[in-house]
């Protein structure tokens, strides 16, 4: 047998026999010349890590020991892998053999530390705690005053997720031994063989304790109530109908049957199985097989660690789906859960069955979120994920499994979208084409989703206010409903472009698109009029130019997310008592930016409904520009009053990331911690940020204001926006702005562009 798969032993060593004891399979030991060992303790929570590790430090027979455990390694607290790795390193360059007490149970998780103990020239052991699934969940959820904190109701969840990614140890990772513990007494036993390594001893390389292969641990989804996918359903994707949840319960029973009976599958049996698979891969193929319709795919928001009661959970569940599909056509919504006996899908479909609405738009799915094509068949563009409010990878469940599948590519993509979120709320985040989940999986955009909170261990808890939490949750599902909107109708028009395109190719056009094409030109006749009104001069070639920019920008959809400052604006009265209104008049809503990017930040937010950007503005609006950059300079000179250091811009991001019209005031120091990333400066220091007098005069002139939303410009190297020297981050550039004395550039000179206590009183004399 491949010794790399487990099995016996690899021949001994030529080393000289150690004192005579045994303490478990495998357990010679020999003299060495005193080999330091890097033992990778392998279980999920609950298998006895912890314990195992100070079992033997307890009991060592001279050898030095060190414990480096990931829940503690942060001063007491949870830390990461890259502490662990540095926190062992430096016991091996003390002379100490170190316990690594994580879990451990995929092949990646491994690798470093493997890597660090063969760079020393250590003997790297495994030790895996392969208890039942049910003893360590019954561990988990009992205990209290854990060090990682994985206790209680949630424990069960974190067992049962780490335990479907497990990969047992192989020697080909570069381990030297093996040792597998199934139960109590494989573990006393290698305590002690542990116990007894003294200095100048060594173990037998080769695997050792591991069973005979076969299905392993087929009790965990029934103790957690859960089907076994494993053995029930080799796809880990299924739509959920109530015939096929027969169907699934049956498939069970056979197969239970037939393990019963010793594996001897009489042919009546075998036939069974073979309709019920054949029912089962229709129904997928009926899932799958219409790939027009954008499709996103969603788990239950708030009902796992944040324990929504799952009732009240699908109520709302159904109603918004349903809504949201019968308002918008080419769209199609999945909730997806991984098990196949899960209640909330259970209440779901009950529910969804009592509504009039077409089915095969909305529906339920089993399978893994983050590998509905490639294992169940399912084609999902846009996947929605159940974030923490930090929208970071950590936590479990739904959220960690997603940034896995995604890699590092949708943690740097979300940290340009938005720092945190709310409860409620929603943010689209594209996934970048090198990410495996738009490679593998052809997912385009993750969105992420913050529900309400029933947990008193977690964040915002809402203490069983279900009036609220349902008011909440309503709020997060029509938020991720409407982002998907908006992604979806970019997906359609792309379709159509592609349809127009292969149509013209072939020289064939249908009735239907010759009245298209002649409302389309209607409708530019119409724009090109509303465009040329305030402007006597017929507008040259490069205003054109500018027209069909102005109007990309116009037709720009809104995410929930983006709607904020259009609240405050429509109704300010609302927030009238919020510290971060300065002024409330009828024209305008003066706001402290909440994520600002400089010592002073402010926004001058235009009450005028239906001016979302630039790209709306007319010379009709011209007298609301003036009054807009009137109170900015009124606050501009009641903070250099305060602060007579500060310099200041006035101005517009060409395209906005917020609806409603907004004249940023900004002071130019950019000393703030929310200034993280080139987005950030350069949207206040290139040619994206346009200066509100230059926007005055260009409305005053032509109309409208010439905007640029070329997004190359947000992607620029970082240059100081006095000097223009390049660095390498933003870390790096901060410190030399902070010490840059060089002059502004000289078209910020001119016209007041740039505000400083100087000019402010040669305004005023």
């Amino acid at each position: 047998m491949d010794p790399g798969e487990g099995g016996s032993p690899a021949a001994p060593s030529t080393s000289i026999a150690a004192p005579a004891f045994r303490a478990g399979p495998g357990a010679d030991t020999r003299e060495d010349a005193g080999k330091q060992v890097v033992v990778i303790l392998v279980g999920p929570p609950g298998s006895g890590k912890s314990t195992f590790a100070e079992a033997v430090m307890a009991a060592a027979a001279g050898r030095p020991w060190a414990r480096v455990c990931q829940d503690t390694i942060g001063k007491g607290k949870a830390g990461t892998k890259i502490q662990c790795l540095k926190a062992a390193a430096d016991a091996l360059k003390e002379g100490k053999s170190v316990f690594i007490d994580r879990c451990n149970l995929e092949r990646e998780q491994r690798s470093d530390f493997v890597k660090l103990g063969c760079t020393v020239q250590a003997d790297v052991h495994a030790v895996f705690l392969d208890l039942p699934a049910k003893v360590c969940i019954s561990r988990s959820v009992s205990r209290t005053s854990h060090e990682g904190n994985v206790q209680g109701g949630m424990a069960a969840m974190v067992v049962n997720r780490m335990l479907k990614n497990k990969q047992a140890p192989l020697l080909t990772e570069g381990f030297s031994r093996i040792t597998f513990c199934t139960d109590d007494d494989d573990i006393k036993k290698a305590v002690d063989m542990y116990s007894a390594l003294g200095p100048s001893h060594s173990l037998a390389s080769g695997v050792f304790g591991q069973k005979s292969k076969g299905p392993v641990q087929t009790g965990i989804m029934k103790f957690l109530k859960k089907a076994d996918t494993s053995s029930v359903n080799k796809s880990s994707g299924t739509m959920v109908t109530s015939s096929e949840r027969k169907t699934g319960q049956q498939n069970t029973t056979l197969k239970q049957e037939n393990l019963e009976a010793g594996g001897a599958c009489s042919m009546q049996v075998e036939k069974k199985l073979d309709n019920l698979k054949e029912k089962e891969e229709q129904s997928k193929e009926r899932v799958s097989s219409d790939t027009s319709l954008c499709t996103l795919a969603f788990p239950s928001i708030s009902t796992a660690d944040f324990q929504f009661d799952l009732e009240k959970a699908s109520e709302v569940i159904v109603d918004a789906a349903t809504d949201f599909v019968q308002k918008h056509d080419n769209v199609r919504l999945v909730l997806v859960d991984l098990s196949q006996k899960s209640r909330i899908l259970s209440l779901v479909k009950d529910k969804a069955a009592k509504k009039s609405f077409d089915s095969s738009r909305f529906f339920t799915f089993v399978g893994d979120i983050t590998q509905l094509h490639s294992k169940g068949g399912l084609q999902c563009n846009v996947i929605a994920n159940a974030a923490n409010w930090r929208l970071k990878p950590g936590g479990g469940g739904v959220n960690a499994a997603i940034f896995n599948a995604a890699g590092e590519a949708l943690q740097h993509a979300t940290k340009e979208c938005a720092d945190t979120l709310r409860p409620g709320n929603s943010v689209a985040v594209p996934v970048p084409s090198t990410s495996p989940l738009h490679q593998q999986e052809g997912v385009t955009h993750v969105i992420h989703v913050l529900g309400p909170n029933m947990n008193p261990m977690r964040p915002d808890c809402l203490k069983n206010d279900y009036t609220k939490g349902c008011k909440v949750l309503h709020e997060a599902y029509n938020s991720l409903f409407e982002n998907f909107a908006t992604i979806a109708q970019s997906y359609t028009g792309k379709q159509n472009d592609e349809t127009s395109s292969r149509k013209s190719a072939s020289g064939v056009i249908s009735p239907n698109d010759s009245k298209t094409k002649r409302e389309g030109s209607d409708d530019s006749e119409r724009t090109k009029k509303y465009n040329s009104m305030g402007s006597s001069d017929a507008p040259n070639q490069a205003r054109e130019e500018d027209n069909k920019k102005n109007a990309a920008v116009t037709n720009k959809t809104w995410g929930s997310w983006a709607q904020s400052l259009y609240e405050v604006a429509m109704h300010p009265e609302k927030y009238k008592n919020a510290d971060s209104i300065l002024e409330i008049s009828d024209e305008f809503v003066v706001l402290k930016d909440l994520y600002p990017k400089a010592k002073r930040h402010v926004l001058v937010i235009s009450r005028t409904d239906g001016l979302d950007s630039l790209a709306d503005v007319k010379k009709a609006h011209l007298p609301l520009l003036r009054s807009l950059h009137s109170a900015g300079l009124k606050w501009a000179h009641k903070f250099l009053e305060e602060d007579a250091s500060l310099k200041f811009r006035l101005g517009y991001h060409s395209v906005p990331s917020m609806r409603q019209l907004h004249l940023h005031v900004i002071s130019q120091d950019f000393n703030s911690p929310s200034l993280k990333n080139k987005k950030h400066w350069n949207s206040f220091t290139s040619a994206f940020f346009l200066d509100s007098v230059d926007v005055m005069d260009e409305v005053d002139q032509h109309g409208s204001a010439t905007i640029n939303p070329d997004e190359k410009l947000l992607a620029m190297e970082l240059r100081c926006h006095r000097c223009r020297s390049a660095h390498p981050n933003i870390p790096k550039l901060k410190s030399h702005i902070a010490a840059c004395k060089s002059p502004f550039p000289s078209h910020l000179l001119k016209k007041d562009k740039l505000l400083s206590a100087s000019t402010m009183r040669a305004g005023c004399s």
